[in-house]
C-alpha cells in the first residue's frame, strides 16, 4: 500500500521526527540521568564563586556524582531556592547567610569564597579622585545584605558623607549598563562586573576592596544542616573540591579563563582582565570560615540596623574546610577531587 502525503503532513511528520531527535540528543549531552548523584549548586558569575563552574566542569565525567552549577541573577532568588530545597548548595553573598540563620533556617557556612576580587568604580567623566568627590552621587551595591553595602556605609560614616551619597541596591549584572547610561555614578561589586566598564574606558577605579577592608568576605558557601547529617562525605568532597580548585586555577590560568568564560557567558578577554589586573590580586587560600570574622560582620550589621540581634549561634561548621588536603593537585582538573 502506498501513501502520498500532502506537503503539510510531510512538514508535520518531519518536525515530529526532528523534535524527538533533538530531545534525545539534549538528554544524552546535558541530562543528569542514570544512577549518578547530582548536587545542585546556586552561584553568581563572579570570581569569588569561581569554584562553582570548576566543580561542575571537573565532575562532568565522574561516574558517581555531578556537581551541577546553576547560575542566578540575584542572591535573593538563590536564597529562596535553597530555602525551598531546589538547590543543595548556595555560593551566596556573606551577610545574607546571617539573615537566613536568624530566620531559623538550619544552614551552615562551610567555605569562604576567593577574596579581594571586589572593586569600586566611578564614571570616568566625573573625574573622581576621592570619596568626597562623590558627594551628591548615586552608588550601587549588590544588596543591603552585602559586604559591599556594609563596608561602603562604614566608610561613608567615617568621612561624614552618609547624608550626601545615595546608596542603592542593584543586581550585579545590571550595574555596568546602568553606569554607561548615566543612571549610576559609581558601583561597588565583585569582578568581573567592575572590569566591564574599566575595560571599555567608561569607568575608573576608585579603590580595590583590599585597600579599605583587609578581611572582606564577598561570598561564601552554605548548605542545609540536613545535607551534612545525611551525606557528610559528599559535603566533604564539595568543600575539598572547591578549595583545591583555587590551587588548580592559580596554576592553570588559561584553562580557568576558558571555563569561566563559558559558564559566565562573558568574553575571555574580560575574564582574563578581571583575574590578572592587578597580578596576584585574588586570594585563594583564605577559605576557612572563622567565628571571629562572621561575628564582626554580624556586629556591623546590627550597628547599621540590618539585624535586630548579632547572634550567629550554630551558623559555622569549619570542620570540612580545615580538613582539606592541599597536596596532589596536578594540572588535570579532575585532581581537585582527591
Amino acid at each position: 500500500m502506498q501513501f502520498n502525503l500532502t506537503l503539510p503532513w510531510k512538514i508535520t511528520l518531519f518536525s515530529g521526527i526532528w523534535l524527538v531527535f533533538i530531545s534525545c540528543a539534549h538528554y544524552q549531552l546535558n541530562g543528569d540521568h542514570g544512577s549518578k548523584k547530582t548536587i545542585y549548586m546556586g552561584y553568581m558569575p563572579v570570581i569569588t564563586n569561581l569554584a562553582a563552574p570548576l566543580l561542575d566542569y571537573a565532575s562532568k565525567d565522574n561516574k558517581n556524582i555531578r556537581f551541577k552549577a546553576l547560575k542566578f541573577a540575584a542572591f535573593s532568588e538563590m536564597a529562596e531556592s535553597l530555602r525551598n530545597k531546589k538547590i543543595d548548595v548556595a555560593f551566596i553573598i556573606a551577610p545574607l547567610s546571617i539573615v537566613l540563620r536568624q530566620q531559623q533556617e538550619d544552614i551552615k557556612v562551610v567555605y569562604i569564597g576567593n577574596r579581594h576580587e571586589s572593586t569600586l568604580v566611578t564614571r570616568k567623566d566625573l573625574k573622581v579622585r576621592s570619596l568626597s568627590d562623590l558627594a551628591g552621587s548615586k552608588i550601587a551595591v549588590p544588596m543591603r545584605y552585602s559586604g559591599h553595602n556594609i563596608t561602603l556605609r562604614k566608610l561613608l560614616a567615617k568621612h561624614d558623607l552618609e547624608s550626601q551619597i545615595n546608596v542603592v541596591e542593584m543586581n550585579p549584572p545590571d550595574m555596568a549598563s546602568a553606569l554607561s547610561s548615566g543612571a549610576l555614578d559609581a558601583y561597588f561589586v565583585g569582578e568581573p562586573f567592575a572590569a566591564q566598564t574599566l575595560r571599555s574606558g567608561e569607568a575608573e577605579k576608585l579603590f580595590y576592596v583590599r585597600d579599605i577592608a583587609k578581611n572582606f568576605i564577598c561570598n561564601l558557601v552554605i548548605v542545609r544542616n540536613d545535607f551534612i547529617k545525611d551525606d557528610p562525605e559528599t559535603v566533604k568532597m564539595l568543600v575539598s573540591g572547591a578549595v583545591r580548585s583555587g590551587i588548580w586555577a592559580q596554576n592553570n590560568l588559561a584553562k580557568t579563563i576558558e571555563i569561566a568564560s563559558e559558564y559566565w557567558n562573558q568574553p575571555q578577554e574580560l575574564v582574563r582582565y578581571a583575574l590578572t589586573k592587578p597580578k596576584n590580586r585574588t586570594l585563594f587560600n583564605h577559605y576557612v570560615p572563622k567565628q571571629t570574622e562572621m561575628q564582626a560582620m554580624a556586629n556591623d550589621m546590627l550597628k547599621l540596623g540590618l539585624l535586630k540581634t548579632n547572634n550567629i549561634d550554630g551558623l559555622i561548621d569549619d570542620s570540612f574546610a580545615k580538613a582539606v588536603n592541599l597536596d596532589t593537585v596536578t594540572d588535570d582538573l579532575i585532581s581537585i577531587f582527591p
